[in-house]
């Protein structure tokens, strides 16, 4: 049988990377993927992932409202799918988590998602939470805190580098807006407003 596999971590850790890994390497043994992001991720390109290090593919874009699992489904009739990945999946509602066990459970193909635990805030995402509750596996991929600890948290970030308190769960950026830190950095900067170096800035000590 299938199975259904979460793989998460904070900002930065080569997620996406690892997507794209995954689908080429279905791709080389002649086997078909399916990729598939949020039509709200504009970072780049709506309809396509892209990595940090500069390797991306074309992916169909779904919404909230979509019925992933007749999605899915409709592909798979028309040409037979060997695995379907899912980028962003933090974004998924608790009933597409659902759907993507079906495709598992009825469909026999297995599904990737890739993902964020947590938003800015500490909070778990609605897609994030169902996984980690409904997946068959589940993978941490590691990222790295300034100080050289495994980074577990993000924060939402000012352009001075003080951390966001409040807002909106879901805003769209990148590096410019968010920063993977350590539990120990993450309540410092979110409790006590202590300045973060954000990537890419020319390093000040």
């Amino acid at each position: 049988m299938a199975k259904l596999y979460f793989y998460y971590s904070s900002m930065n850790a080569g997620k996406s990377t690892a997507l794209l890994q995954s689908s080429y390497n279905y791709q080389e043994r002649g086997m078909r993927t399916l990729i598939l992001t949020p039509a709200l991720d504009d970072r780049y390109r709506v309809g396509q992932v892209t990595s940090r290090i500069g390797i991306q593919a074309e992916a169909e874009t779904f919404r909230p409202s979509d019925d992933l699992f007749g999605l899915v489904n409709g592909r798979h009739g028309a040409q037979t799918l060997h695995c379907v990945l899912i980028d962003e999946a933090q974004f998924l509602t608790r009933q597409q988590v659902h759907e993507l066990g079906e495709v598992c459970d009825r469909l026999n193909v297995p599904v990737l998602t890739y993902g964020l635990r947590t938003d800015f805030r500490g909070e778990p995402f609605e897609g994030s939470q169902y996984l980690l509750a409904w997946a068959d596996n589940i993978k941490e991929i590691k990222a790295i805190c300034h100080c050289g600890s495994k980074a577990t948290m993000v924060i939402r970030a000012r352009e001075d580098g003080s951390a966001i308190t409040e807002g909106s769960q879901v805003e769209i950026g990148g590096n410019e807006r968010y920063v993977s830190l350590c539990r120990q950095h993450f309540k410092e900067s979110f409790a006590a407003g202590v300045v973060v170096q954000l990537p890419g800035d020319a390093g000040t000590g």
